[in-house]
C-alpha cells in the first residue's frame, strides 16, 4: 500500500472547550468535532479525525477555553 503524503496543521487550529451540561471536553477543527475526558483525549481523537483528511496535527494540546 502506498504511503499517504500528510501536510502538517499547526495545533493552534484547534479550539478545545469545556461542554456545557456534560461531563467531558470537546475538540473543534476543519468541520470535525470529537469528545474525550479531557482536553488531551479530545486532542489525539481529533489527531485521528484529521489523519483521514490527509492532515497532521503538529504540536501540543492547546489549552481549553
Amino acid at each position: 500500500m502506498a504511503k499517504k503524503n500528510l501536510e502538517k496543521l499547526n495545533a493552534g487550529r484547534v479550539s478545545i472547550f469545556k461542554i456545557k451540561n456534560r461531563r467531558g471536553y470537546a475538540a473543534l477543527c476543519m468541520n470535525n468535532l470529537t469528545e474525550g475526558r479531557s482536553p488531551a483525549q479530545a486532542f489525539e481523537r481529533m489527531a485521528k479525525a484529521v489523519k483521514r483528511s490527509g492532515f497532521l496535527l503538529a504540536g501540543s494540546v492547546p489549552k481549553a477555553r
